[in-house]
């Protein structure tokens, strides 16, 4: 766990480094300029000429199709109020919906209010210009709001990296606590695959799907203070090494606990051995006492512990472990759950023979936040 912790340190290290020091301190920003007055358009290229790639259209609707195509290419826009078709804050409020980092400089010939408010609410303009304007003021506001541009572009990717070191190091936790016993290698990563394959069913949020892959890749997190002669007994536990065994969802709920973005996660934790007929532990929850998370990661965790090979015996099959769930449905585990469990028996089964591929595409964190395990 040292050598860990060592690895990700540096992995963090690297990241702010590569955050705050710009790779390339000579690569010139792009900035797009919009206007349907071509002396005003050469007059901004002239100013700008040099300094910055520049981008030009003629309306906003052109405007548009250039941002289309470059908008992650954009630092910076100038655009003139009124034009043809779609005036410039109209342009501009669509921009701040898809590219609300870009910022946004209107120029105008008239000291209307009503636009000023309009485009510092409504467009999240960085500065209002009027003409004409003094081509090395404007040359100024422009370079201040690169600088601004940078200052949240660096802000944004730095909270990316950490987001992604954040993650990683659960993932690696994960991996750690399987490995105290070489017969739960992977386990961890199954039940959270199985997991997310139910979830996506059920059809629940992202915020949720994100919270059941946390939860699932760190359910057993409480052994890591199990003793090694416990886990890994190949015998049948006595009742006193049971209940030290049955300590696990409590410990990891006080684990997650006290680490802020995981606290949401720790009751699932804690209550994922919980029964639907309210005989499991640590509580004695019973039915929808119990966080549908923890219903659904016991489900998965069951089913796993079946069709795994363990120190005490050989795995069961996948046929068998399906008619174990019928079995124990209205029981052990929540009815509709494990009903759709068994609908979805052949993603299951997919994901179990293919687990890291299936784990590719169904693992919320890596396709939806990019996060790169």
């Amino acid at each position: 766990m040292d050598y860990l912790a060592g690895k990700e340190t540096e992995f963090l290290n690297e990241s702010i480094e590569k955050v705050l020091l710009s790779e390339n301190p000579d690569e010139k920003k792009t900035i797009l300029l919009v206007d349907d007055e071509e002396n005003n358009l050469q007059l901004l290229k002239r100013t700008l000429r040099g300094k910055y790639e520049i981008l030009t259209a003629t309306d906003g609707k052109k405007a548009l199709d250039v941002v289309s195509e470059h908008g992650d290419d954009i630092s910076l826009i100038v655009s003139d109020q009124r034009m043809p078709e779609m005036s410039g804050t109209e342009f501009l409020k669509q921009i701040a919906k898809q590219h609300p980092d870009i910022v946004k400089i209107l120029l105008t010939g008239q000291a209307d209010t009503d636009i000023m408010v309009d485009s510092i609410n409504e467009c999240q303009i960085y500065q209002y210009v009027l003409k004409p304007f003094d081509p090395i003021e404007l040359l100024e506001t422009i370079k201040s709001g690169i600088d601004k541009f940078d200052l949240a572009h660096n802000k944004t990717a730095m909270l990316k990296d950490l987001r992604e070191l954040f993650y990683k190091t659960i993932k690696s936790i994960s991996s750690a606590l399987d490995a105290k016993d070489p017969y739960t290698h992977g386990h961890s990563m199954r039940v959270t695959l199985y997991s997310l394959v139910l979830a996506k069913e059920l059809g629940l949020d992202d915020k949720t799907l994100e919270e059941i892959e946390t939860a699932g890749l760190l359910h057993d997190i409480g052994k890591v203070g199990i003793p090694q002669s416990i886990l890994c007994k190949p015998g049948k536990l006595t009742d006193e090494e049971f209940e030290v065994m049955k300590s696990h969802p409590e410990q990891g709920e006080k684990i997650v606990k006290k680490i802020k973005k995981l606290d949401i996660i720790s009751d699932w934790l804690k209550t994922h051995h919980e029964r639907w007929d309210g005989k499991g532990y640590p509580s004695g929850l019973k039915g929808e006492e119990i966080p549908i998370s923890a219903r659904i990661i016991a489900l998965a965790d069951t089913y796993d512990a079946m069709t795994s090979t363990r120190s005490y015996r050989q795995a069961l099959s996948h046929d068998v472990a399906i008619e174990e769930i019928k079995r124990c449905a209205g029981t052990q585990f929540d009815p509709q759950l494990a009903e759709l469990f068994i609908k979805n028996q052949d993603k299951i089964l997919a994901a179990k023979e293919n687990p890291e591929e299936y784990y590719e595409k169904y693992s919320y964190l890596k396709n939806s936040m990019g996060i790169k395990f």
